[in-house]
């Protein structure tokens, strides 16, 4: 009979973050901050220590860091971490017996009463010496052996005896070598590192082909580089395109999801395969693969990396289904099914049933992605990964990132909680979220409490604020204000944060009323805007899009996902909350009501912030340029139209509380 492994002498208990309980790695990207915590405790009285050992991808020991408890009696103890490269990492918990710490503290307590103080002083004496034997041969080392000799010194005054031994100098020295007993550890626990555009960065989705010019109203690739340069100056860092493949005709939709397509309707990109080929060629309309290869180096050149939509279906012409008939689902009357999501139905496209042939189908989609890699591709937006089996991106993301750690997927996957969170603890590095239908003070801070918390530790959020997809209510009867506060929340709430095309001319005409589809849809049709006469009649909110975005890349807070706090305002319509990552502090105020002028009081939670309650600070608005004096409670006025959010760089005041307050 196999016996429980004993527990260890100085228990260990619970450590954090733990995906699956250690069998799925946590994750976190090169420089980001985290905390590990503990259970950690022992028998009677004697003090306790606790730190973290991290470990990395070539088993190099980490640095020593102390952790402490987080709460006094509560026997939790937490460490801040911060792995330095990308890898695969370990980290673990070590507990041990802190006899110099139980000595302290019963000295104070003997000594001062009279009670053995010969015998402890001699005890201290006794430690100090071991104590000294963990710190590095030096002065360090010396300040502590010269503590342990004045202890053991009858010939000296106890307080004398005493001073080096308790005061700050020598304590340093200790916290840093603390002199450790029964030293337990815990397992080590998995930790995937990887690069920074896995947790940050600015995302825009625009379709190639509706960057045409009048004379070729279907745009190309080489057309659509025009557009490149305006989205890099809006400071973006991703462009996301929609499927580039050749489309299907049988069934194709026509306008606005119209069952009878004309001679010239375009079809829907997500319809893919034609004669021409499948998911691994080009649309010949948009070009030659030479041209997406001069599209995507255009894009490097500014600064901005591709993000390709990877969308496993395929229109009844994709040269798989004559090809690999197994891979789609045959009804009883020897036709196959096309995709369903009731009431919606798709008629233009057949889902991948996934049974007959997983390795096959595992096969050819790497084979896939591996052919987009190749052309530049090192991002991949996932089209509905949540009607696909899991265990089929386990497969598929764990082959590709073996070879390639840095190839990013974000699974657009607007499902059940469960599976949302499954699909980020088997590979996907980024997740769109419930943000789009969150709205309220309450929704907003308990939806982001959640993704700040334990889920932070597997699933990294990114908030698109729109999608050809979905056109928010909000954003449908709000008007400009609405997505001036929902541009404010996105790029400042989540460090990845996304636009689609026609958001910064606030495009909010729907369908139908009740629902959230486009009217006159660019899935469906061409769109072609111009950009230069919406800049000159002041039809765009561009200029805050790109203001939000050089303020993102100013602040090492706003490029953290775990460092969110929220403040308390007596106004629902207002919500406050701040950002925190070293000496980098950023206060936001915005106004959730995108019809009328809001008052508050913002009641800041100054300890969050790294100040004392009775502290003052100095706050500047990095959207209007005006700065402020402000304490614990502060007045606001946020106005639709003129400055429904404010965005604060904090930093401790030089000046007393007064002067003018936000409005």
């Amino acid at each position: 009979m196999r016996r429980t492994p004993a527990i260890g002498r100085v228990p260990v208990r619970d450590v954090r973050p733990a995906v699956e309980c250690g069998r799925r790695p946590a994750k976190a990207v090169a420089g980001e901050t985290f905390q590990v915590t503990a259970t950690v405790f022992r028998e009677g009285h004697d003090a306790v220590g606790a730190n973290v050992v991290l470990r990395g991808p070539k088993g190099r020991r980490g640095p020593w860091t102390p952790m402490r408890e987080l709460s006094p009696g509560s026997d939790v103890w937490g460490a801040d971490i911060t792995p330095d490269a990308t890898g695969r990492w370990t980290y673990r918990v070590e507990a041990w017996s802190d006899p110099v710490a139980t000595w302290r503290h019963a000295a104070g307590i003997k000594i001062p009463a009279g009670i053995d103080t010969g015998l402890v002083l001699e005890e201290g004496a006794e430690l100090y010496e071991r104590a000294a034997a963990a710190a590095p041969r030096g002065p360090e080392r010396d300040l502590v052996l010269a503590a342990a000799h004045a202890l053991g010194d009858d010939t000296l005054s106890v307080n004398h005896r005493l001073k080096d031994a308790l005061g700050p100098e020598v304590a340093a020295v200790l916290a840093r070598y603390p002199l450790r007993d029964l030293v337990t550890a815990s397992d080590p626990m998995p930790l995937l590192v990887e690069r920074e555009r896995a947790l940050y960065g600015s995302w825009y989705e625009f379709f190639p082909r509706s960057e045409g010019t009048v004379d070729q109203p279907h745009g190309t690739f080489r057309t659509a580089e025009k557009r490149l340069e305006a989205i890099a100056e809006m400071g973006f860092d991703v462009v996301y395109l929609p499927p580039i493949h050749p489309i299907g005709t049988t069934h194709r939709k026509g306008r606005n999801n119209t069952l009878t397509a004309t001679p010239d309707d375009v079809g829907v990109p997500w319809a893919i395969g034609s004669p021409e080929g499948g998911h691994d060629a080009i649309h010949p309309d948009l070009g030659t693969l030479d041209d997406f290869d001069h599209f995507v180096g255009r894009a490097g050149e500014l600064g901005l990396e591709i993000a390709l939509d990877f969308a496993l279906q395929c229109s009844p012409d994709h040269p798989w289904v004559e090809k690999y008939p197994e891979w789609f689902h045959h009804r009883t009357d020897g036709t196959i099914a096309y995709a369903e999501n009731p009431p919606k139905k798709y008629q233009d496209i057949y889902p991948i049933a996934f049974d007959a042939d997983m390795d096959g189908l595992v096969t050819e989609t790497v084979r896939v992605l591996r052919h987009w890699m190749e052309h530049g591709v090192r991002i991949f937006r996932v089209d509905n990964p949540h009607t696909k089996p899991v265990v089929f991106w386990e497969r598929v993301i764990g082959e590709i990132n073996r070879a390639d750690p840095d190839v990013i997927f974000l699974a657009e996957a607007f499902t059940r909680p469960a599976m949302m969170h499954t699909l980020a603890q088997v590979g996907f590095q980024q997740s769109y979220t419930y943000f789009t239908w969150r709205n309220s003070k309450q929704e907003l801070t308990e939806y982001l409490t959640e993704l700040c918390g334990e889920s932070a530790a597997y699933m990294r959020p990114n908030f698109f604020a729109n999608t050809p997809d979905i056109l928010p209510g909000y954003l449908q009867h709000g008007g400009r204000p609405a997505f001036e506060i929902r541009a404010v929340l996105a790029a400042t709430l989540s460090p990845a944060w996304g636009i689609y095309s026609g958001y910064e001319l606030c495009e909010n005409q729907v369908l139908q009323p009740g629902g959230e589809e486009y009217l006159n849809s660019e899935k469906y049709q061409l769109e072609r805007r111009d950009w230069e006469a919406a800049a000159r009649e002041g039809r765009t909110i561009a200029p805050l899009i790109t203001r939000l975005n050089e303020i993102r890349r100013a602040h090492p807070a706003l490029r953290q996902l775990r460092n969110l706090s929220f403040h308390r305002t007596d106004n629902d319509a207002v919500l406050a909350y701040s950002k925190r990552t070293g000496d980098d502090t950023v206060l936001v105020v915005v106004s959730l009501d995108p019809h009328h002028t809001q008052e508050a009081t913002v009641s800041l939670d100054l300890p969050r912030l790294g100040l004392d309650w009775n502290d003052a600070l100095s706050v500047h608005d990095e959207l209007t340029g005006e700065t402020y004096h402000w304490g614990r409670d502060n007045y606001v006025r946020l106005s639709p139209g003129r400055a429904p959010a404010h965005v604060l760089r904090a930093e401790p005041a030089t000046s007393q509380i007064g002067g003018p307050s936000a409005s």
